[in-house]
C-alpha cells in the first residue's frame, strides 16, 4: 500500500506514526499542503494521513490551501479510501461529514488520560488497548460526532476524542508526539502555552515520562488501522 501524509504546517509532522511507516516498510509520501502546491492525483495512493495545524477547521474558507484540502478530502471520503485524521485532520473530517467543530470550553495542553467508550471497547480499531490510557493534547477546538459515526474514545475536559466512519478515523488526541515534538511545538506556539498557564519544561517532562507507553499504543493503533483496512478490502 502507498500512503500520502498531508502536512498542514511546518511545525507539525506525524511523529511516531511516520516512524511506524518506516519501520513497517510502508511506502509513503509527505505532501506539504501549506505551501500551496497542487494536491497529487488521488489514484496514486491507497490511503491518507491528515495532520495538524493551529488553524481552526471552521476557518477553512480563509486559507486557499485548506479550501483545496477540503475538496480533496471530500473526494477521499466519496471514494471510501482509508483516512487517518489527527487533531485538525480529524476535525476537518468531522466538519466534512456534517458535524460541528467549535471551541472547547478549555484549551488542553500536555498529558491527559482518556478512556474507551463501550463502543470503543468493541471496535477493532482499539483492540488490545487498556480501558484508560495516556495521550498528548495540544488543542483548543473540539468536534461533534457525525451521523453514522461511532464515538470510540472520550475525555473529561473534552469529551469527543475519537470516532470512526467506515474506513475514516478522526482523533482529537496525539499518541505520536515525542518529547522532541513537544519542545518544538512549545517554541512555535508559546502564546498558547501562556494562555493555558503551562510551562515548556513541564510539558516536555510529562511527554518524556509517558512517551514509551504512548509509542506502544501508537504502533498498536496503526497495526489495528491497517488490519481494519485489509479486512474491509479483502473480506
Amino acid at each position: 500500500m502507498r500512503f500520502l501524509v498531508i502536512q498542514n504546517c511546518a511545525a507539525e509532522g506525524i511523529g511516531l506514526y511516520e516512524q511506524y511507516l518506516v519501520d513497517r516498510r510502508i511506502e509513503y509520501e509527505v505532501f506539504h499542503a501549506y505551501r500551496g502546491d497542487r494536491f497529487p492525483h488521488l489514484h496514486q495512493f491507497d490511503g491518507f494521513f491528515g495532520g495538524g495545524t493551529p488553524i481552526s477547521a471552521y476557518e477553512v474558507n480563509k486559507r486557499h490551501f485548506l479550501r483545496r484540502e477540503w475538496r480533496y478530502l471530500k473526494r477521499i471520503v466519496q471514494a471510501s479510501k482509508p483516512y487517518f485524521g489527527i487533531c485538525f485532520g480529524g476535525q476537518l473530517l468531522a466538519r466534512l461529514l456534517g458535524a460541528e467543530v467549535r471551541k472547547n470550553p478549555c484549551m488542553e495542553i500536555g498529558i491527559y488520560e482518556v478512556k474507551l467508550t463501550s463502543k470503543g471497547k468493541k471496535d477493532p480499531l482499539f483492540e488490545g488497548f487498556p480501558d484508560r490510557f495516556p495521550v498528548f493534547h495540544w488543542h483548543g477546538d473540539t468536534f461533534d460526532i457525525p451521523t453514522g459515526a461511532r464515538l470510540l474514545v472520550e475525555g473529561e475536559e473534552c469529551r469527543n476524542q475519537a470516532f470512526r466512519y467506515e474506513r475514516a478515523v478522526a482523533l482529537q488526541f496525539h499518541l505520536e508526539v515525542t518529547a522532541q515534538d513537544a519542545s518544538r511545538w512549545a517554541d512555535a506556539y508559546g502564546d498558547e502555552l501562556h494562555q493555558a498557564h503551562k510551562e515548556k519544561g513541564a510539558i516536555i517532562a510529562e511527554c518524556k515520562n509517558r512517551e514509551p507507553e504512548m509509542k506502544v499504543l501508537a504502533y498498536r493503533l496503526l497495526d489495528n488501522f491497517f488490519e481494519l483496512i485489509e479486512r474491509v478490502r479483502c473480506p
